[in-house]
């Protein structure tokens, strides 16, 4: 069943077409990926679903279980159970590990902050009491993000590069997150254009100048993505060249 329906989604951000007439549908309970090279669009696409500040002013609609989000803010889209877990995760100056992980704990269906963070491959003890800030490394920091969404399992998460300045073996800590998320009914979309995060989604979606080029199944697209996505001089250039 589809939880997210994108309608002929197009984007223009100063004067410049971003997003092309997208129509994408995710499915409830499942693992998706947004991939494509530097400049697809991908980021701009769960930016939008999102509703950043400068891209709620999109053409078409985004269908969030039966209900239109084009006039919903970023706080209303939250509330509703849509996250978005950035490239870069924001630091909080003054505000403790444990304190950010208990502001998203959700009793009913979340992981409880000591686990998260064990599940998201951090210590409690080492990390509860220090604070979200520029002393944390990047890495830990991303962390530290994916425990809050553990401990909160909204409906839809997006997950923005997970891989992006993640060592080897804390990578396989955030696929065992991602595989408990999708256990406990969230829908998770992967931004990417790793092959090695690309082959942990069940569904994938190419996209490429800010327009959708092909979609299979995760493990079917790498082939294609490695095999095709290569510089070329594709229909989509240079009218689209500017997608971000």
């Amino acid at each position: 069943m589809s939880v997210l329906t994108l309608k002929n989604i197009s984007l223009t951000l100063n004067d410049k077409k971003i997003l092309y007439d997208v129509n994408l549908e995710f499915l409830s309970g499942k693992i998706h990926a947004l991939v494509g090279p530097n400049g697809a669009g991908k980021s701009s696409l769960a930016f939008t679903i999102m509703g950043l500040e400068g891209y709620r002013k999109f053409e078409g609609d985004i269908i969030f279980n039966g209900e239109s989000l084009k006039d919903k803010s970023i706080d209303q889209r939250a509330k509703l159970g849509i996250t978005l877990a950035w490239q870069e995760p924001a630091r909080y100056e003054g505000l403790t590990v444990e304190k950010f992980l208990k502001a998203a704990y959700s009793p009913e269906k979340g992981l409880k902050p000591e686990e998260a963070l064990i599940r998201s491959g951090l210590q409690p003890d080492r990390y509860l009491k220090r604070a979200v800030d520029k002393t944390l490394s990047g890495g830990e920091r991303k962390k530290v993000e994916l425990a809050s969404i553990l401990a909160m399992m909204p409906e839809i998460v997006m997950l923005d590069e997970p891989d992006s300045g993640i060592d080897v073996e804390s990578l396989e800590r955030i696929f065992d997150a991602i595989k408990v998320l999708k256990k406990k009914g969230s829908t998770v979309i992967l931004i990417t254009h790793s092959l090695k995060v690309l082959e942990h989604a069940e569904d994938a979606f190419l996209l490429c100048c800010g327009r959708l080029m092909e979609k299979g199944s995760g493990r079917g697209m790498c082939k294609y993505f490695k095999g095709k996505c290569i510089p070329c001089n594709h229909q989509n250039v240079p009218e689209a060249n500017d997608a971000k």
